[in-house]
């Protein structure tokens, strides 16, 4: 991806993207028909799915083959929205040991079991790695992390996980630590993890970059919106993970943007046009497989779905983004963690920052 991207603002990102600054999944395409309804292929895998509506991607080496938009599970306990997604046409669900304490874990398991449909769903699940939040001593890695794998599978009624994470990195030094890693290799070679990736919230060009370099790393899945625009370094260093192997997964895509409210936000604001608008925006790098947005209704889901089948944007899309208060509207903290250490008083702002954003942003008390 060049830098044009990288650098352009949450104000500018919809109408630069129309005039073909904004490139990344559109290379060697150009026009407003690019990624239309009617267009059969996915720009970087040249596949569709049989109806020639889907547009798919390849996750990296790992060769699993994903609809665009997948599944971020963290916040739904209701099975019927699972089930329907699958249904829908969605493959791949996003959870994690600790969403819920566990009982994510179990809500997916239970309906991928009821539907029989193991071999076609992608699940990735995600640990803590140890040491994090002084949860145990770095020394215990050996123990605990096959400990945690075995207690998300017997949640998720599985005998593997399609990819396997250490989750939430912040800081360097843990992708490439070698215990970690070793932990983490034993555990695919077991073939209960077929993958494994890392996640990271903030310093995400440098955690990226450290788990491309450490070389055992399948998977990344890490914060992309429009509101790090700017942030040229996170869209580089997905650049050359991708062009390694690397398959990159998008979270955080709609920068936190709820749609429960016409109190705070308007009529204007509430239409579902925010929300999509800003996937296509993430999925229009070509560098991304596919992206998780969380959603909790059905009418949600039907919404962020409906990007899987084309990221042209519509005139409503264009003409909210282009309004000037919608950079004001869609305030939201990066998470990029560059706040860490700031204040005088000792307080973790970054910590603060995610916390009002799961509470303000997602309801999610």
């Amino acid at each position: 991806m060049s830098d044009k991207q990288g650098k352009v603002t949450r104000r500018g990102f919809i109408s630069t993207a129309v005039t073909g600054l904004v490139s990344a999944g559109v290379l060697g395409v150009t026009g407003r028909g690019a990624f239309s309804r009617e267009e059969k292929t996915d720009e970087r895998t040249g596949k569709g799915d049989e109806k020639g509506t889907i547009l798919r991607r390849t996750l990296g080496r790992t060769g699993i083959e994903l609809p665009i938009v997948s599944m971020g599970v963290m916040n739904s306990d209701n099975a019927a929205l699972i089930k329907a997604s699958y249904e829908l046409g969605i493959r791949h669900f996003d959870t994690a040991a600790y969403y819920m304490e566990g009982r994510n874990e179990q809500i997916v398991g239970k309906v991928i079991k009821e539907l029989g449909v193991r071999d076609e769903a992608v699940i990735g699940t995600k640990i803590f790695h140890p040491g994090y939040r002084n949860e145990t001593k770095p020394g215990d890695v050996k123990k605990r992390i096959p400990k945690l794998c075995e207690e998300s599978l017997k949640r998720l009624q599985m005998d593997y996980v399609d990819i396997l994470y250490i989750h939430n990195i912040g800081e360097p030094g843990v992708a490439c630590n070698e215990d970690i890693m070793a932990a983490m290799v034993k555990l695919k070679e077991q073939g209960k993890a077929r993958h494994i990736g890392v996640t990271t919230h903030g310093r995400m060009h440098e955690i990226i970059d450290e788990a491309v370099a450490a070389g055992v790393w399948d998977v990344v899945l890490t914060v992309v919106n429009f509101t790090l625009g700017d942030y040229t370094e996170l869209f580089g260093s997905i650049e050359n993970a991708a062009s390694k192997g690397v398959g990159i997964i998008a979270m955080k895509t709609q920068a936190g943007s709820h749609r429960r409210s016409r109190i705070d936000w308007g009529d204007y604001f509430a239409t579902p046009t925010v929300a999509t608008a800003a996937l296509k925006w993430v999925l229009r790098n070509e560098n991304i497989a596919t992206a998780i947005p969380g959603y909790t209704t059905f009418e949600h889901m039907k919404q962020d779905f409906s990007v899987a089948y084309g990221l042209e944007y519509t005139a409503d899309e264009l003409e909210l983004m282009e309004n000037k208060n919608i950079e004001a509207a869609m305030g939201f903290c990066r998470q990029c963690n560059v706040c860490r250490g700031t204040c005088p008083k000792g307080a973790d702002v970054a910590t603060l920052m995610r916390t009002h954003m799961y509470a303000a942003r997602y309801t999610n008390f």
